[in-house]
């Protein structure tokens, strides 16, 4: 759950709609991958999360969010456009830097 959420009257009534969460740090960004129920609690969604903190002019904090809701129906879909424009990048854009090994006792 994020801090505003916990700060909201009406937690209880979102908490169950909660089922899972893997937050992922990356950088300055959290990723938040969490599967919802519908209103029903008969159906589920995935929802992503892009979450960045930003400092304000007053010194204080506070967290820029984009969030896409994902529903069962696109999940194939969407998983085979990202992995193939995963491949795209890394195969055509992205230079990895390949070391060498080194002997240590040779310097």
């Amino acid at each position: 759950m994020y801090k505003e959420d916990l700060e909201r009257q009406n937690f209880a009534d979102r908490n169950s709609e909660d089922v899972f969460s893997k937050p992922v740090r990356a950088g300055k960004r959290t990723y938040f991958f969490d599967v919802k129920t519908t209103k029903g609690n008969n159906d589920y969604y995935l929802t992503i999360t892009e979450s960045k903190r930003r400092q304000e002019a007053d010194g204080s904090f506070s967290f820029d969010k984009h969030k896409i809701f994902l529903y069962k129906e696109d999940f194939d879909k969407f998983q085979e456009g990202l992995a193939e424009v995963i491949a795209y990048m890394r195969e055509n854009l992205i230079k990895e830097d390949k070391f060498t090994d080194v002997d240590f006792e040779e310097l």
